[in-house]
C-alpha cells in the first residue's frame, strides 16, 4: 500500500462511521488512531510523530480564545429565558402591524437583534415561533410565508456577531475574531435587506398572503408604543456595544467581551424581573452541554488532522483542489457547493473542525483572503439550518408549531429563504469588498518597504549605517 491512498481511505472510513450513526467526536478520534497505527506499521511515519498528540490536545484545551464559547453560550442561554424576545416581538409587531407584511418585518428585525445578543438559533426560532406564529395564523398570513420567515430570521444568528460560528472559524483559519466579526457586518446587513425585500415583493404582488393587523388587534399607538419598543431595544443595543464595541475598539479580547456579555445578560434578566436561580442553573446546564460537545469534537478533529497531515493529506487535497478549473472563482464555487451538500448531514461545528482546516491552506495558496473565505463559509453554513427536511431550524419550529401547521408547509416555506441565502453567497463571492471593506486596513504602509538605519558605533560619522529591511 502506498502513502497516496491513505488520505482518501481516511475520508472513506470517516464517512462509514458517520453513516453507521457513531458520534462525530469519537468517529474522528477512532479513524485517526486506527489509520495512525496502520501508518506506523507501514512506515509512513514513526511512533514519535504520534507523540505530538498530547501536545496538540494540551494546546487545544489551553486556547484562551475557545473560552469565549461558553461565555457567549451562557449569555444567549440567559437571554433566551429572560423574556427579552417576547417584549421585543410584541412591541415591534404592534409598531409595524398596520402595514402589509408588518409582522414579518418585525420578525426579521427582532431576529437580527436577538442574533446580535444571543448567538443562539434555537432561542430565536423557538421564541419567535411561540409568539409570532399563532398571531400570523390568526390574522390570515400564508402558512408558508409565516413559517419560512420565522425559521430564516432565526438563522441570521449564525452570521451576525457575536456568532459562535465566527469564533470557531477564526480559530481554525488563524485569523482574529475581531476581523471575523468586522468582516461579517456587511453580509449581515445584506442578508437583512434581502429578507426585507422579499417581504416587500410579497406584499406588493400577493398582499393577501401578508395582511396588516386589524384595528382591534392594535393596542395603544403613539409615544406609549414607541417608549415600549425603545425600552426593549435600548438595553439590547447597550449590551451589543458592550460585547462587540469593546472588541472592535481593542479594549477587550473576545473572551473578556464574552464574560462582560454574560454579566450584562444577567443584568437584563434582573431588569426584566425574570432572574432566578432556576434560570441561571438551566442556562449553565445548557452551556455545559454545548461546550462539552464542541470540545470533544475539536479533540477528535485534532487526532484526525494530525494523522491526516502525517500521511501528506494536505498535499493530496491541495493537488485535488488545484485541478479545479477557474482559479480562485472555480475553487470558491466548488467549495461552497461541496459545503452546501455536506451541510445536509453535518452541523456547522463538525464542518468547521473537519473540513475548514483542510481547505484553509489551499485557499491561502490561491491568494484568497482567509477572513473573506471564513465569512463566506459562515453564510453557507447557515443553510444547514434551513435544508428541508434536515434543517435544525425546521425541527425547532416543528416542535413548537400548532398541529394545524403541516410539516410540508414548513419545508416548502423554507425554500425561498434558502435560495436567498444562496444568493447572498453568490453576492459575497462576486463582491469581496462587502467583507473586506469593514476590516481595519492598518496604516496603509507596506512593512516590507520599511527600512531602519542604525549608524555603527565608534566608527565616525562617515561610517555607513547598518540597514534593516
Amino acid at each position: 500500500m502506498t502513502e497516496d491512498v491513505m488520505p482518501p481511505l481516511m475520508f472513506g472510513g470517516l464517512v462509514v462511521f458517520l453513516l453507521l450513526g457513531f458520534p462525530v467526536a469519537f468517529s474522528l478520534a477512532a479513524v485517526g488512531l486506527f489509520f495512525g497505527f496502520i501508518s506506523i506499521e507501514l512506515g509512513f511515519f514513526t511512533t514519535a510523530y504520534l507523540g505530538n498528540l498530547p501536545l496538540r490536545v494540551f494546546g487545544t484545551l489551553s486556547n484562551d480564545l475557545l473560552l469565549s464559547i461558553p461565555f457567549f453560550t451562557l449569555m444567549g442561554a440567559i437571554l433566551e429565558r429572560c423574556g427579552l424576545a417576547e417584549d421585543l416581538l410584541e412591541g415591534t409587531g404592534q409598531l409595524f402591524g398596520k402595514i402589509p407584511g408588518g409582522l414579518a418585518y418585525a420578525v426579521i428585525l427582532v431576529g437580527a437583534v436577538l442574533g446580535a445578543i444571543t448567538g443562539t438559533v434555537a432561542a430565536s426560532v423557538i421564541a419567535m415561533g411561540m409568539i409570532s406564529l399563532p398571531i400570523m395564523i390568526k390574522y390570515g398570513y400564508d402558512m408558508r410565508i409565516a413559517t419560512g420567515v420565522i425559521a430564516a430570521s432565526g438563522t441570521i444568528t449564525q452570521l451576525i456577531p457575536p456568532s459562535l460560528v465566527l469564533i470557531v472559524l477564526g480559530d481554525q483559519l488563524g485569523r482574529s475574531v475581531g476581523d471575523m466579526y468586522a468582516g461579517a457586518i456587511g453580509p449581515s446587513i445584506l442578508q437583512i435587506v434581502l429578507f426585507i425585500l422579499f417581504i416587500v415583493g410579497v406584499s406588493i404582488f400577493a398582499p393577501h398572503k401578508v395582511p396588516p393587523l386589524p384595528d382591534e388587534a392594535l393596542g395603544t399607538r403613539g409615544w406609549p408604543l414607541i417608549w415600549r419598543v425603545a425600552k426593549g431595544m435600548v438595553p439590547s443595543i447597550v449590551l451589543i456595544f458592550l460585547v462587540l464595541g469593546t472588541i472592535f475598539m481593542g479594549l477587550a479580547t473576545p473572551t473578556e467581551a464574552g464574560a462582560m456579555g454574560a454579566v450584562g445578560a444577567v443584568g437584563l434578566a434582573v431588569l426584566n424581573g425574570r432572574y432566578s436561580w432556576k434560570l441561571l442553573r438551566e442556562a449553565m446546564g445548557n452551556t455545559m452541554r454545548i461546550t462539552a460537545m464542541v470540545i470533544f469534537i475539536l479533540l477528535g478533529a485534532t487526532v484526525f488532522s494530525l494523522v491526516f497531515q502525517g500521511v501528506d493529506g494536505g498535499i493530496w487535497l491541495e493537488h485535488l483542489m488545484s485541478g479545479v478549473p477557474g482559479g480562485q472563482l472555480g475553487f470558491l464555487i466548488f467549495v461552497n457547493i461541496f459545503v452546501f451538500f455536506l451541510a445536509f448531514f453535518l452541523d456547522f461545528f463538525e464542518i468547521a473542525f473537519i473540513i475548514v482546516p483542510l481547505l484553509a491552506p489551499v485557499a491561502a495558496k490561491l491568494g484568497i483572503d482567509l477572513v473573506w473565505f471564513g465569512v463566506l463559509l459562515c453564510i453557507n453554513l447557515q443553510t444547514s439550518f434551513m435544508h428541508p427536511p434536515f434543517g435544525f431550524a425546521l425541527f425547532y419550529l416543528r416542535g413548537i408549531a400548532p398541529k394545524s401547521v403541516l410539516s410540508r408547509d414548513i419545508y416548502w416555506g423554507a425554500i425561498p429563504w434558502l435560495l436567498l441565502q444562496v444568493v447572498l453567497v453568490g453576492v459575497v463571492i462576486l463582491w469581496p469588498e462587502s467583507v473586506t471593506y469593514w476590516i481595519d486596513r492598518g496604516t496603509g504602509v507596506d512593512p516590507n518597504s520599511v527600512q531602519i538605519e542604525v549608524p555603527m558605533p565608534d566608527m565616525g560619522e562617515d561610517a555607513p549605517p547598518i540597514t534593516f529591511n
